[in-house]
């Protein structure tokens, strides 16, 4: 197909096949495309409005045995510096997301080996009995580690979690949704067929969940967008996807340091690109955390219809040397100058009052 037979298609509406896909993210030029995936977004959300969410993520552990290369953040077991916050210290943190407005934490850890399933099911009833909070908690390979720990399936795991307390799942741990990819980068990591059954589990038991991308290491663009048909696959059998997030890889402080980091176009043409082919998923966050608050912004002209979460704290990414800090004020502010109304919002993108 031509380039402009290719535009007409999304233009009205209609789905693009992987080749189309590949044309595009080779052939457009870049305004065109940005222009298209603002289509595409304004089709969806057509009121001129950003949502973002008043969250904080909280790693209740860096102990971790996986040792994916493009970690920075993690310790293992017998290493200086490894922990494991108390209950306590996490109340700490969420009592003040409370203080600052927030609804939500995001939590995650690493596999951590001399932690029962039980460590994360209390963790949750201590949370639930002491805060009225979402917890948007774990990640498919943390799951997957537990199901292997205990000896039980992953539907059980996801079960306890969510009779626990466990609200919802984020989209961590996928990279890249490619086998050769993610043996590289994350041998001890589960496969990508596991990430996405784990969360069509989660789906089929009533928990929405999110999907990412972490780009720009030893993947190819092809490899790039396999991720993206996989994640298009998956939504179109269980429709639990509430957004996807694209980011960018931090080489900094890592195993993976010969490789690049990509530049703000690079981000940007992956991004019209998510909103393109993911044309089931209503929402996409741009990554203000790894690209800086002008890009962000420009994001929003290229698919995002999210600033994703204020972040009180956040510390992976900050771990590889990228440390943005935004606050609520600031996050309204950038929206606001990109010409849209900032609105806060829950997990499933409902819009919240303002307070």
């Amino acid at each position: 197909m031509t380039l402009e037979s290719i535009y007409r298609k999304v233009l009205d509406g209609k789905r693009i096949d992987f080749n189309e896909a590949l044309t595009l993210y080779n052939e457009a030029d870049f305004h065109d495309l940005g222009h298209l995936a603002h289509q595409v977004r304004l089709a969806k959300h057509p009121e001129p409005v950003v949502t973002y969410v008043v969250d904080r993520n909280i790693n209740y552990s860096n102990v971790c045995v996986c040792c994916c290369k493009f970690c920075a953040f993690y310790k293992k077991p017998d290493q200086d510096g490894g922990y494991v916050l108390t209950y306590e210290e996490i109340g700490e943190k969420i009592q003040e997301t409370l203080d600052l407005g927030g609804t939500q934490i995001l939590m995650q850890g690493g596999h951590h080996p001399d932690l029962p399933l039980t460590w994360y099911e209390e963790m949750l009833r201590y949370i639930k009995t002491n805060y009225e909070i979402h917890i948007h908690a774990f990640s498919p390979p943390e799951i997957v580690f537990w199901s292997e720990m205990e000896g039980i399936s992953v539907a059980e795991v996801i079960e306890r979690l969510r009779k626990a307390g466990l609200d919802s799942i984020p989209g961590g741990g996928a990279e890249i949704l490619v086998n050769e990819v993610r043996a590289e980068v994350a041998p001890n990591k589960c496969p990508a067929d596991q990430w996405l059954a784990v969360m069509e589990e989660a789906h089929n038991q009533g928990l929405r969940t999110t999907a990412t991308m972490m780009f720009g290491h030893k993947e190819t663009v092809e490899q790039r967008l396999q991720h993206l048909f996989a994640v298009r696959e998956s939504q179109d059998r269980t429709g639990g996807f509430t957004a996807f997030i694209p980011w960018t890889f931090q080489p900094d402080h890592t195993e993976l340091p010969d490789c690049r980091k990509l530049t703000s176009t690079e981000y940007l043409r992956m991004l019209a690109l998510s909103r393109i082919v993911l044309d089931n998923v209503d929402n996409i966050q741009v990554s203000w955390v790894t690209m800086g608050p002008k890009i962000a912004q420009l994001a929003l002209y290229f698919g995002g219809n999210d600033f994703g979460s204020t972040m009180i704290e956040e510390n992976v990414v900050k771990a590889a040397g990228v440390a943005f800090r935004l606050s609520r004020e600031e996050l309204d502010k950038l929206v606001s100058a990109a010409g849209f109304t900032p609105k806060r919002r829950s997990m499933n993108y409902t819009i919240l009052e303002s307070r």
